[in-house]
């Protein structure tokens, strides 16, 4: 009798401490999200110091740092385990030497012909003889690879630039990517395409995540016209005027060139920051805040501050850390779990969401939300109705769950009345913005999200993207929606209903 009273004391304070804790109110909590603290956070990650944030880079890595130690001074555990930083791995492309020699005279890289070093892989050709296939065209009016054997062999075609007066079937055929598809078709082993201009070789290519592929191409050089009649000969001017006018001008031509392409692969690294607010009587589940601290970076002596994008996001999860760090201190913790997580990598394609989607530090299908935060700390000029300083775009609540809307919009009317402007949830928005930020890699995954959005400006991806032109009360109020949405997700009895199917 007595063990039975027990028990049933234990139930009655769990779910008194539940229902206290979902009954708490927020509104002195929300008071901590301030314009104060949200200001010196951004002028400092949007500051000179960082670099523009780009990803896999020390500007990127400082920022990282920082965001760190703010989430340990708030108390937060490391959302790693032992750890609050999640590496993921970034590679890029090095040039170590391409060359191009015909009949034994070297022709310079960057002036008499060109590579784009992410799109080719190592080779070393000794060819004597190439097939000149015109145009390089093959479809239903036209083949210049007829009676040709290009099996295994170096294709020479004329570059695009050449057809301005060709007509406009067969401009519709002549690109570089359907010449390539025709080469590789036919059986070509490397691929030259004479051009008018040169450009210069990039020595470093682009940063990828994926260092395997399917298949590959085959590797294309762009050479200059000096290169062509080095290789053709005198009757190089002869089937350049004949390829031009439909006339077939396709031929075996004798010549000994020495082709040669080899790189490196350069492997980084870049990180996701997380940090775990633990939950109280329902701490196996999760709500997931988000925001992208990587930016475009610095070149050419300018920085790319990236202060709306996305570093007013970025200061608004400091801040929501902040807020409900207090209400735990305080005693009204939140129910669920909290993981406030700045990725990286978003400007590159989403990578740093896309790693954690596929490696999830905490379970996503315990995960009840995500609310991911771009972009607002600024006002979209061409939003022409309502209030223009109290507005945000919400994206992506008619998606997934049927809780997301009445629950966003129950807390923007009960606390901060903010317009909600739903444009970009039309199927139809030319931007696609609901696949274009960290939220879709949990929405894809099944997890609801809504994505909280200021709208382009003029200095979106521009270098006066500075923390200057950030409104502050804006960022402020539109934050605070966030926490106190966040805030009800975080203490309902029940998970979010998953009953709209992914589309």
């Amino acid at each position: 009798m007595v063990m039975k009273q027990l028990i049933c004391l234990v139930l009655f304070v769990s779910v008194s401490f539940a229902y206290g804790q979902q009954k708490a109110n927020p509104k002195p909590f929300a008071k901590e999200i301030s314009v104060e603290d949200l200001e010196r956070h951004l002028y400092i990650l949007a500051g000179d110091e960082m670099e523009g944030r780009e990803t896999a880079t020390e500007g990127q890595r400082k920022a990282a740092g920082y965001i760190e130690n703010e989430f340990k001074k708030l108390g937060l555990a490391p959302g790693m385990g032992n750890d609050y930083q999640m590496p993921f791995p970034v590679y890029a492309d090095s040039l170590l030497n391409t060359s191009l020699a015909v009949n034994e005279k070297s022709f310079l890289a960057g002036v008499d012909f060109s590579v784009n070093i992410m799109a080719a892989h190592n080779i070393s050709f000794r060819f004597s003889e190439v097939v000149f296939a015109g145009l390089g065209i093959v479809d239903s009016t036209r083949d210049d690879y007829s009676n040709l054997d290009a099996q295994g062999k170096l294709v020479v075609v004329l570059s695009s630039k050449f057809g301005e007066h060709l007509p406009a079937n067969t401009k519709k055929q002549f690109n570089p990517y359907k010449q390539q598809e025709a080469a590789m078709r036919k059986g070509a082993a490397a691929l030259l395409v004479i051009d008018k201009t040169i450009a210069p070789i990039v020595p470093k290519g682009n940063m990828y995540v994926n260092m395997y592929r399917s298949s590959f191409r085959i590797n294309t050089f762009t050479i200059a016209e000096t290169v062509a009649q080095a290789i053709l000969g005198d009757e190089y001017a002869v089937v350049k005027d004949a390829a031009l006018k439909n006339v077939t001008a396709s031929g075996n031509y004798k010549a000994a060139i020495d082709l040669e392409f080899t790189k490196a692969i350069v492997t980084m690294q870049s990180t996701n920051v997380l940090g775990l607010l633990e939950g109280t009587d329902l701490k196996d589940e999760y709500v997931v805040l988000t925001a992208h601290y990587d930016h475009l970076g610095a070149r050419k002596d300018k920085i790319w501050y990236g202060a709306d994008d996305d570093g007013s996001g970025t200061v608004g999860i400091l801040e929501l850390a902040k807020a409900f760090t207090k209400a735990k201190a305080a005693g009204k913790g939140p129910r669920r779990s909290i993981l406030f997580m700045t990725v990286s990598g978003e400007e590159k394609g989403l990578w740093g969401s896309d790693y954690y989607g596929s490696n999830p530090a905490f379970p996503l299908e315990k995960t009840t939300v995500n609310l991911n935060i771009d972009m607002i700390g600024r006002i979209d000029p061409s939003r022409k109705k309502g209030d223009s300083t109290n507005y945000v775009y919400i994206v992506g609540d008619d998606k997934l769950s049927s809780d997301l809307r009445p629950i966003s919009e129950a807390n923007n009317k009960k606390y901060l009345k903010l317009e909600l402007d739903y444009k970009y949830n039309d199927p139809k928005d030319p931007e696609r913005i609901y696949y274009r930020s960290d939220h879709y890699n949990f929405a894809k995954h099944g997890v609801p999200i809504i994505f909280y959005f200021n709208g382009l400006h003029a200095d979106y991806h521009q270098p006066t993207d500075t923390p200057d032109k950030i409104n502050y009360p804006l960022l402020q109020k539109r934050t605070r929606l966030v926490f106190y949405t966040a805030w009800d997700m975080a203490n309902r009895d029940a998970m979010l209903k998953r009953d709209i199917p992914l589309n």
